[in-house]
Protein backbone atom coordinates (compact mmCIF):
# COMPACT_ATOMS: atom_id res chain seq x y z
CA UNK A 1 0.00 0.00 0.00
CA UNK A 2 0.89 3.67 -0.31
CA UNK A 3 2.69 5.48 2.41
CA UNK A 4 0.36 8.65 3.20
CA UNK A 5 2.23 11.49 2.88
CA UNK A 6 2.98 14.30 5.99
CA UNK A 7 1.57 17.56 4.97
CA UNK A 8 4.27 20.36 3.46
CA UNK A 9 2.40 23.18 6.36
CA UNK A 10 1.56 22.98 9.61
CA UNK A 11 -1.83 23.32 9.14
CA UNK A 12 -3.73 20.95 12.77
CA UNK A 13 -6.19 19.75 10.29
CA UNK A 14 -4.44 18.25 8.04
CA UNK A 15 -2.07 16.77 10.05
CA UNK A 16 -4.80 15.03 12.13
CA UNK A 17 -6.30 13.79 8.87
CA UNK A 18 -2.81 13.16 8.03
CA UNK A 19 -2.70 10.80 10.94
CA UNK A 20 -6.16 9.07 10.07
CA UNK A 21 -5.36 8.04 6.76
CA UNK A 22 -2.25 6.46 8.38
CA UNK A 23 -4.31 4.59 10.82
CA UNK A 24 -6.13 3.45 7.54
CA UNK A 25 -3.62 2.58 5.32
CA UNK A 26 -1.63 0.51 8.65
CA UNK A 27 -4.73 -1.49 9.40
CA UNK A 28 -4.59 -2.74 5.94
CA UNK A 29 -0.61 -3.82 6.83
CA UNK A 30 -1.66 -5.28 10.14
CA UNK A 31 -5.46 -6.95 8.65
CA UNK A 32 -3.08 -8.86 6.20
CA UNK A 33 -0.49 -10.51 8.59
CA UNK A 34 -2.96 -11.42 11.07
CA UNK A 35 -6.75 -10.93 9.97
CA UNK A 36 -9.24 -9.49 11.59
CA UNK A 37 -10.06 -11.73 14.71
CA UNK A 38 -6.21 -10.87 16.30
CA UNK A 39 -6.24 -7.12 14.85
CA UNK A 40 -4.64 -5.09 17.84
CA UNK A 41 -5.32 -1.54 17.64
CA UNK A 42 -1.74 -1.55 19.95
CA UNK A 43 0.09 -2.54 16.49
CA UNK A 44 -2.23 -0.51 14.13
CA UNK A 45 -1.01 2.64 16.50
CA UNK A 46 2.55 1.47 16.06
CA UNK A 47 2.04 0.84 12.53
CA UNK A 48 0.77 3.71 11.62
CA UNK A 49 3.30 5.86 14.09
CA UNK A 50 0.56 7.38 16.31
CA UNK A 51 0.04 7.18 19.68
CA UNK A 52 -2.86 4.83 21.03
CA UNK A 53 -4.86 7.74 22.02
CA UNK A 54 -4.31 9.23 18.79
CA UNK A 55 -5.93 6.21 17.41
CA UNK A 56 -9.10 5.95 19.81
CA UNK A 57 -9.40 10.06 18.95
CA UNK A 58 -10.49 8.80 15.58
CA UNK A 59 -11.69 5.26 16.52
CA UNK A 60 -13.60 4.82 19.53
CA UNK A 61 -13.33 0.53 18.70
CA UNK A 62 -12.19 -2.06 16.59
CA UNK A 63 -15.36 -2.42 15.47
CA UNK A 64 -15.46 1.33 14.55
CA UNK A 65 -11.88 1.03 12.93
CA UNK A 66 -12.66 -1.57 10.80
CA UNK A 67 -15.97 -0.11 9.79
CA UNK A 68 -14.22 2.80 8.14
CA UNK A 69 -11.63 0.94 7.17
CA UNK A 70 -13.94 -0.51 5.10
CA UNK A 71 -15.23 2.78 3.69
CA UNK A 72 -12.04 3.77 3.25
CA UNK A 73 -10.91 1.11 1.03
CA UNK A 74 -14.48 1.31 -1.08
CA UNK A 75 -13.63 5.06 -1.85
CA UNK A 76 -9.76 4.09 -2.81
CA UNK A 77 -11.19 1.16 -5.54
CA UNK A 78 -14.26 3.31 -6.65
CA UNK A 79 -12.03 6.73 -7.03
CA UNK A 80 -9.57 4.28 -9.00
CA UNK A 81 -12.18 2.96 -10.91
CA UNK A 82 -13.16 6.54 -11.83
CA UNK A 83 -9.61 7.45 -12.75
CA UNK A 84 -8.81 4.51 -14.86
CA UNK A 85 -12.14 5.01 -16.45
CA UNK A 86 -12.12 9.21 -16.68
CA UNK A 87 -13.16 10.24 -20.25
CA UNK A 88 -13.90 6.87 -22.15
CA UNK A 89 -17.05 5.59 -22.96
CA UNK A 90 -18.78 2.28 -23.98
CA UNK A 91 -16.27 -0.66 -24.49
CA UNK A 92 -13.07 1.58 -23.91
CA UNK A 93 -14.94 2.57 -20.50
CA UNK A 94 -15.35 -0.82 -19.27
CA UNK A 95 -12.13 -1.91 -20.50
CA UNK A 96 -10.42 0.15 -18.47
CA UNK A 97 -12.45 -0.89 -15.32
CA UNK A 98 -11.60 -4.29 -15.84
CA UNK A 99 -7.73 -3.73 -16.26
CA UNK A 100 -8.45 -1.97 -12.91
CA UNK A 101 -9.78 -4.87 -11.41
CA UNK A 102 -6.43 -7.10 -12.43
CA UNK A 103 -4.12 -4.35 -11.26
CA UNK A 104 -6.37 -3.71 -7.42
CA UNK A 105 -6.55 -7.40 -7.04
CA UNK A 106 -2.96 -7.99 -8.21
CA UNK A 107 -1.29 -5.12 -6.34
CA UNK A 108 -3.90 -5.16 -3.00
CA UNK A 109 -1.74 -6.11 0.39
CA UNK A 110 -5.36 -6.83 1.61
CA UNK A 111 -5.77 -9.87 -0.58
CA UNK A 112 -3.78 -12.21 1.53
CA UNK A 113 -6.47 -11.93 3.77
CA UNK A 114 -8.20 -14.65 2.28
CA UNK A 115 -5.43 -17.09 3.45
CA UNK A 116 -5.09 -14.98 6.96
CA UNK A 117 -8.69 -15.43 8.11
CA UNK A 118 -11.14 -16.87 5.60
CA UNK A 119 -14.20 -16.37 7.58
CA UNK A 120 -13.65 -12.60 7.29
CA UNK A 121 -12.75 -12.51 4.04
CA UNK A 122 -15.82 -14.07 3.29
CA UNK A 123 -18.06 -11.54 5.02
CA UNK A 124 -16.38 -8.97 3.31
CA UNK A 125 -17.11 -10.30 -0.05
CA UNK A 126 -20.58 -10.61 0.95
CA UNK A 127 -20.58 -7.07 0.76
CA UNK A 128 -18.76 -5.95 -1.88
CA UNK A 129 -20.25 -8.42 -4.62
CA UNK A 130 -22.88 -6.76 -4.72
CA UNK A 131 -20.99 -3.03 -5.20
CA UNK A 132 -18.61 -4.35 -7.85
CA UNK A 133 -21.89 -5.96 -9.64
CA UNK A 134 -23.73 -2.89 -9.50
CA UNK A 135 -20.81 -0.58 -10.59
CA UNK A 136 -19.96 -3.15 -13.63
CA UNK A 137 -23.85 -3.23 -14.57
CA UNK A 138 -23.82 0.51 -15.10
CA UNK A 139 -21.21 0.21 -17.69
CA UNK A 140 -23.09 -2.85 -19.36
CA UNK A 141 -26.22 -1.84 -21.39
CA UNK A 142 -28.13 -4.39 -22.59
CA UNK A 143 -30.68 -7.22 -21.85
CA UNK A 144 -28.01 -9.16 -20.50
CA UNK A 145 -25.67 -6.64 -18.68
CA UNK A 146 -26.77 -7.73 -15.12
CA UNK A 147 -25.85 -11.24 -15.94
CA UNK A 148 -22.78 -10.42 -17.53
CA UNK A 149 -21.38 -8.07 -14.76
CA UNK A 150 -22.50 -10.72 -12.07
CA UNK A 151 -20.11 -13.54 -14.36
CA UNK A 152 -17.39 -11.10 -14.00
CA UNK A 153 -17.70 -10.42 -10.19
CA UNK A 154 -17.64 -14.25 -9.86
CA UNK A 155 -14.55 -14.57 -12.04
CA UNK A 156 -13.07 -11.71 -10.13
CA UNK A 157 -13.93 -13.55 -6.67
CA UNK A 158 -12.25 -16.70 -7.73
CA UNK A 159 -9.34 -15.01 -8.83
CA UNK A 160 -9.17 -13.05 -5.33
CA UNK A 161 -9.80 -16.64 -3.40
CA UNK A 162 -6.71 -18.62 -5.63
CA UNK A 163 -4.55 -15.87 -6.94
CA UNK A 164 -3.29 -16.58 -10.30
CA UNK A 165 0.16 -15.49 -11.16
CA UNK A 166 -1.35 -14.73 -14.89
CA UNK A 167 -2.66 -11.17 -15.43
CA UNK A 168 -3.06 -11.83 -18.73
CA UNK A 169 -5.41 -14.82 -18.53
CA UNK A 170 -7.30 -13.19 -15.48
CA UNK A 171 -8.34 -10.11 -17.72
CA UNK A 172 -9.08 -12.38 -20.37
CA UNK A 173 -11.83 -14.10 -18.42
CA UNK A 174 -12.92 -11.07 -17.29
CA UNK A 175 -13.76 -9.60 -21.04
CA UNK A 176 -14.91 -13.14 -21.75
CA UNK A 177 -17.65 -12.55 -18.96
CA UNK A 178 -18.49 -9.20 -20.44
CA UNK A 179 -18.55 -10.12 -24.25
CA UNK A 180 -14.89 -8.03 -24.77
CA UNK A 181 -13.39 -8.95 -27.81
CA UNK A 182 -9.69 -7.98 -26.84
Amino acid sequence: MKESTLPDHDDPADEQNSSRQRILHATAEVLARNGQTKLSLSEVAAQAGVSRPTLYRWFASKDDLLSAFGAFEQRGFDAGIAEATAGLRGSERLDAALRYIVSFQRSYSGVRLIDVEPGAAIARLARVIPVMRSGLERMLPGPNGAEKAATAVRVAVSHYIVRSDDADQFLAQLRHAVGIKP
